[in-house]
């Protein structure tokens, strides 16, 4: 069984609950910019889960059916324990990957945009990361790990990492010797010198201390968070793509067999052409640095939460409706991704009116696409009530 689904309002409220707790103690450690551009890639990361339930659900099914050594019993706990300890270490793997190889850490790198460091980080995720990850986990299959024990405690892997994403939580004493934390998580999310690539461990830290990956917060070293090489903007499609983008770059470079194999398992960072930019070796002052954020006017700022609630219920609409045709989800994604596209300029304080017209005429499109193949459904009122709302706001926008 997949436990985000029946998490997720508990995400929300814990979120809200940080949010309360850090403004009571003048320590809040939220940004209305960076946190709806993490939410927007967490809305994403849920649309893309569609397709890896689609992509690597039918390879699990066939290993699992015709490769599998044997089929363990699910309904012992022997079985649940062995298949949540296995599936970590596997996630270790996986994770560490995503950072050493850059084919891998174009997909994760997403989530380690952030500036700051919240709980909304932790639902900032990749929306293009269901091509690769579910091949280390294949392993689990192959010895007879049950698909419903296999999503079961993966989903309760996602969850037990929601809350180390937090300022908030000290050091826990005997519990940072053997599991995640908010503490040694703060290390693995700061580009220090000292920080940077270290503590994959999704539940267990024992993992790190095994492979040499541990390194424990400092007092007199506090974490900068973010990526080298910052692609300064809230636009969640560059975000999901810039490495790819780099990839291409390096692959165009020079066209040959050797070329192409040194791009796909190149280290982080490396580039045929010799730069580093954007890796770990290159070299970072943390007094030098500072955090991505322009300067946005009043009504930008509220288009921008007005557009995240929009956005917001429409994939509440998406994923709540198990029986809408994929013709409407297509139009429905669609309009969402330009207008998450739309808002994160207005964030990044471009001014995209022309940009804003297109996008009425895409939602009207839309429109006019459902009223003709299916003037009955509900979506129809749902769309047209969003496009009066960005009717609306258009004479604010021309003033700001």
């Amino acid at each position: 069984m997949d436990y985000i689904d029946i998490a997720v309002p508990f995400f929300i409220l814990a979120l809200l609950i940080e949010l309360a707790y850090g403004n009571l103690i003048n320590k809040n450690t939220y940004r209305l910019n960076d946190t709806i551009s993490s939410l927007f890639m967490g809305s994403l990361r849920g649309t893309s889960g569609i397709l890896k339930i689609g992509f690597s659900g039918y390879i699990y099914f066939q290993i699992e059916t015709y490769f599998a050594l044997w089929r363990m019993d699910s309904s012992l706990w022997i079985t649940w324990i062995f298949a949540f300890i296995a599936y970590d270490f596997f996630y270790y793997w996986f994770h560490r990957i995503s950072h050493e190889r850059q084919i891998f850490w174009a997909s994760h790198v997403a989530h380690h945009q952030s500036e700051e460091y919240n709980l909304s980080t932790a639902l900032r995720q990749t929306g293009t990361g269901f091509f690769i990850s579910w091949i280390f986990y294949i392993p689990l299959f192959l010895i007879g790990v049950p698909s419903y024990v296999m999503v079961s405690v993966a989903s309760i892997n996602l969850i037990y990492q929601f809350w180390v994403h937090s300022r908030h939580i000290p050091k826990l004493g005997w519990y940072e010797l053997f599991f995640v934390t908010p503490s040694n998580h703060r290390v693995h999310h700061a580009q220090n010198d000292l920080y940077i690539d270290k503590n994959y461990g999704g539940v267990f830290i024992i993992w790190d201390k095994i492979f040499s990956t541990f390194q424990e917060e400092q007092d007199n070293e506090e974490c900068v968070y973010g990526i080298r090489g910052a692609i300064n903007t809230f636009d969640p499609i560059k975000a999901n793509t810039h490495i790819y983008q780099k990839i291409l770059k390096d692959l165009a470079f020079s066209v040959s067999l050797k070329n192409f194999y040194n791009v796909l398992t190149a280290r982080t960072g490396w580039s045929p052409n010799g730069s580093t930019e954007g890796s770990s070796k290159e070299i970072f002052v943390v007094e030098d640095f500072e955090k991505y954020d322009p300067v946005v006017s009043p009504f930008a700022k509220f288009y921008a939460f007005i557009q995240f609630l929009c956005m917001t219920y429409a994939a509440v609409v998406l994923f709540a409706d198990k029986n809408m045709d994929y013709e409407h989800g297509v139009v429905l994604i669609s309009i969402v991704i330009f207008s998450m596209y739309c808002t994160a300029k207005w964030l990044d304080a471009k001014k995209i009116i022309k940009l804003e017209y297109l996008r009425l005429v895409v939602i009207s499109l839309g429109l006019c696409y459902l009223y003709i193949v299916s003037p009955e459904i509900l979506l129809i009122n749902i769309l047209l009530l969003y496009l009066v709302i960005n009717i609306i706001c258009m004479p604010f926008l021309n003033k700001v």
